[in-house]
Order: structure tokens, then sequence, then C-alpha cells
């Protein structure tokens, strides 16, 4: 199949030649038939499948800017709502790309920058916005943003949007929004993961949608080989060092679970004589897009990340993930090694770890059904004779009752 066969406009398909994107992967020969016939979308699938081509293409086919007026080209007909500044630009690069053919005009919109030069942006005429919520409700109080005419709502990786404490904002923006009986819309909502929190998240915000899962629910990619090192917490960094030079990975993300952590790995793999940096949430955008661009252009070989920094970055020809600790919550782990293995291309995903993480990595497997590989690293191997403090969660009693809990169901 083609994307041709898709009813996409020939104008579309060889800016798509263009790029090199011949085949459409599931996830976008499933949604955009369905889009451009106006039907709302629930869509689950794994990152790096493509997502967001699978709305952007659809929805700038059917905004295609005809012979309007310019006042009336002012009006934004369609919002992209993401989770993260990150994710926002990627999708707005994508619109710029897909879009160019179509007349379509976009903006992007998020928090961390000054506002005034988005709001000339605005006022000088927008048909696409990308938004993150906080942003958005901010430039709506100030009367820049003018939702009354919306044609087409998104949600990108809406899962994460709530996860990270959006859910408020993103009800203000909707309450924001004329019925849909006064003004039509086209709702769309895409998630990497699909679980009861976004489905009733959904229920009330899509009309009969059309539910499209091109994956196993809350699996991780068939292309990323995945393997679990049991260390001593104090060996972590020098693991890392020490994988990235006898691995020789060209470029590789490390997942950090705090901020502090994130500095000194990168001071400490610079001093190793490995190009690194970190990005999170103490650091500016400014900083946070100087670094990207330093790391996608290959100046950098490693890239050191708290998950809220990392999320919507798209990266290609990413060789490996490594997990210096093991995530608080299950679905960061698939989130997190979606980073590489991404576009039919094979990556590596490393976890380290220690005794006292377990638990969490037990929670890992049931989300993913599956056992994770656990071996020892030569020259890295575990301390056995150390002291060991297991809280409640991962005492041995709390997890022989878990698992007899599990056997139950």
């Amino acid at each position: 199949m083609n994307f041709s066969e898709l009813g996409l406009n020939p104008s579309i398909v060889t800016v798509l030649d263009a790029n090199g994107y011949l085949e459409p992967t599931p996830i976008q020969a499933a949604a955009i038939p369905a889009i451009l016939d106006g039907e709302d979308i629930l869509a689950g699938a794994k990152t790096g499948t493509g997502k967001t081509a699978a709305f952007i293409l659809p929805v700038i086919q059917k905004m295609a800017v005809s012979a309007e007026s310019p006042e009336k080209q002012k009006i934004i007909k369609a919002l992209i709502l993401t989770p993260t500044r990150e994710l926002a630009q990627q999708v707005n690069s994508s619109i710029k790309r897909y879009g160019k053919s179509a007349g379509v005009r976009s903006a992007v919109v998020y928090g961390g920058v000054g506002i005034g030069p988005q709001v000339e942006q605005i006022k000088k005429g927008v048909d696409l916005l990308v938004a993150t919520p906080g942003r958005l409700l901010d430039l709506h109080k100030k009367r820049v943003v003018n939702l009354r005419s919306l044609q087409f709502l998104i949600f990108d990786e809406a899962d994460r949007m709530l996860d990270m404490g959006f859910r408020d904002e993103v009800k203000t923006v909707i309450s924001k929004l004329p019925k849909r009986e006064q003004q039509p819309r086209q709702v769309m909502l895409f998630s990497a993961t699909l679980n009861d929190q976004i489905y009733k998240f959904s229920k009330n915000l899509l009309n009969k949608p059309k539910l499209i899962e091109v994956d196993q629910r809350n699996s991780a990619s068939e292309n990323v080989a995945q393997i679990v090192y049991n260390c001593d917490p104090e060996r972590r960094f020098e693991i890392v060092s020490y994988l990235i030079k006898k691995r020789h990975w060209k470029q590789v993300m490390v997942f950090s679970r705090t901020k502090e952590g994130a500095d000194k790995l990168a001071q400490y793999l610079q001093l190793s004589g490995i190009q690194s940096e970190a990005i999170h949430a103490d650091r500016s955008q400014l900083q946070r897009d100087q670094v990207l661009n330093q790391f996608r252009q290959g100046e950098l070989q490693v890239l050191v990340a708290t998950d809220v920094a990392a999320r919507g970055i798209d990266i290609g020809s990413l060789s490996a993930v490594i997990n210096l600790e093991i995530p608080f919550k299950a679905e960061d782990y698939i989130h997190r090694i979606g980073r590489t293995g991404r576009a039919g291309e094979s990556g590596e995903a490393v976890t380290l770890l220690i005794e006292e993480e377990n638990h969490l990595l037990e929670e890992i497997e049931i989300l993913l059904d599956d056992r994770l590989p656990q071996q020892w690293l030569t020259g890295f191997e575990p301390d056995l004779t150390r002291e060991i403090n297991l809280g409640r969660k991962n005492s041995r009693s709390a997890q022989k009752k878990r698992a007899k809990k599990r056997a139950l169901k």
C-alpha cells in the first residue's frame, strides 16, 4: 500500500516521496482514511510508529487553504495539544514540512520563553496552532487566541498529558470551546498507551470514535533488544561509561529519575572523555533547545534526560537507551525505550537494576506481560555481601503477596 491509496492528495504524496516516505506505517494506514472520512479517533500506538504524520497529513489536506479572505484566514481552525515543549516543536516542524504545499500556516506556543513573539505570530494569522495547555490558556486570557471556529481538536500523547497533571488545564481549554452542536469539530486523541484513565478522559470528548490499536497494548517495540544488568548503586555511573565505550554506540540517551542525577552523570561522562549534556526542567528552554540541536547534529554522544524533559524527543538512528534507574511508573519504561528502535530500525535498551528496586522491575514486567532477561556484567558483578535495606513494598513477604494475588486473577 502507498500513501495515494489512503486518499491523500498528489501534492502531499509528492512531499512525502521527496522526504523518503513511500509506504505508510500501520497507524498511518488505519488512521488517515478514517480522519479523511470525518470520524473521531481514539488511537493507541507505540512511540516511533508515525503517530504524528497519521493525524497531520489528513488534517492538512482537509484544511487546505481555498480562496478565503485574509481576515477569515486569521481564524484558528485546528488545535493540537501536546504535553511538552519538545513535542510541540517536533509536531510543528512536521506541519511546516508537510503543509507547505497546502498553504497551511502554523504556529507553536509553549511556556518557558517570552510570550511576546508568540502573540505577534498569532496576530499575523494562523490556521493551525500547536500548544502546551498552560501557555494556550495564558494566550486565551490575553484574548490573543480565539477558539470559537475550531474545526479540528487533536490531543497528542494524551496519556502523558494526564500523567503530568494537565487534566485541569485541558478541562479549562475544553470549556472555552463552543458546543459541538454550535460549531462541529472533529476530535482525535492519540496516545502511546491506552488504559482506563484514557478511556474515562475521552468519554465526553469523542463522538462515536473509531478505536485504532495497531500494537498490543502497553507493549514494547520488537525492534528493541532489552537487557537488565544487576549492579550496585555506586557503580552505575561507571557502568554507563563502560557500556558506551565498549559497545561503540554513536549516540545514546540515558534516563535519570532526578535532575541532580542527570547533571552529575553528564559531568562524570565528560570527565571520562564522552561528550554529554543533561536536560531537565531546571534548564531554560534556550539551553534545552541548544543541547537538543547539538545532539541531533551529532556534536554530543550522550544526552542525559529526566522523563519530563525527554518526552517527545525524536532522534533518528538512536543506538541505545540506558535506564540509570528504573522509573517509578512502569509506563515510563515503555516511553523511555521507545526513543530507540524507531521507524523499523533496531535498538538496545539497557536497565541498571539494584536490589532495592526489584519491585519496580516487577511492575514493568506485569505491564509488559513478559520477563526481562537479567544478568551480571563482567567486571561489575554486584556485591552479594552489601547490606540492602528493603522497604515495605519490596520486602519478601510483599513480593509473595503480590505474586499470589496475580496468580488468583
